[in-house]
C-alpha cells in the first residue's frame, strides 16, 4: 500500500497557501502582538475614533473629524475620518500597538440612524493602510428592543 502524503490540520505541517488567497490569522497567531480596540463612532455630523487598551479601560489615543478640518459641515465627510486614522495610528504606533479590533457603532438607539456615516469606512481602510493589522470588525449600534415609540405617528412619515 501506498502512504499518501496529506497536507492540512491532522498531518501536523501547514497547509500550502493558494495563489491569491490572504493568510488570515487571528491574533493567536501573532502572540507577541500587542493589541488595542478601536472605536469608531461615526453619525451623520462628525466622526470620533478612540483607541483603548484590549481591556477598553485605559484611552490610547483620540482623535475626531471635528478637530481635522475647519468647517463644520466637513466634520463627518471622509477625508476629516482619513485624518483623524492616521493621527491616531500614529499615537498607537508610538505607544507599541501594532494590531486593532475594530468596534464600528452609528448613533442607533430609538431615535437614530441605524446606519454608520460616510467616515467609518474610511478610517477603517486608513488604518489598514498605515501597516496597522486589523483583528475583528464589529458593528455595535445600539439597537432598540421596541422601548419607545418611534416618531412618524400612526400611519408612519408621508413622502
Amino acid at each position: 500500500m501506498r502512504e499518501e502524503r496529506r497536507s492540512g490540520p491532522s498531518s501536523g505541517r501547514p497547509r500550502p497557501q493558494r495563489h491569491g488567497q490572504r493568510d488570515n490569522r487571528g491574533p493567536r497567531s501573532f502572540p507577541n502582538m500587542r493589541w488595542g480596540i478601536a472605536h469608531i463612532y461615526s453619525s451623520y455630523n462628525n466622526t470620533i475614533i478612540t483607541v483603548t487598551d484590549i481591556t477598553g479601560t485605559e484611552t490610547l489615543a483620540r482623535s475626531s473629524g471635528g478637530q481635522m478640518v475647519k468647517a463644520d459641515r466637513l466634520e463627518s465627510s471622509p477625508t476629516a475620518a482619513m485624518s483623524a486614522a492616521r493621527k491616531v495610528a500614529e499615537i498607537c504606533r508610538e505607544k507599541g500597538v501594532q494590531g486593532l479590533y475594530i468596534k464600528i457603532r452609528a448613533k442607533g438607539g430609538h431615535n437614530g440612524p441605524k446606519n454608520p456615516g460616510p467616515g467609518a469606512q474610511a478610517a477603517v481602510r486608513t488604518f489598514s493602510r498605515v501597516g496597522i493589522r486589523i483583528g475583528k470588525i464589529e458593528e455595535v449600534t445600539p439597537e432598540p428592543h421596541n422601548g419607545c415609540r418611534a416618531k412618524g405617528g400612526r400611519r408612519g412619515r408621508r413622502v
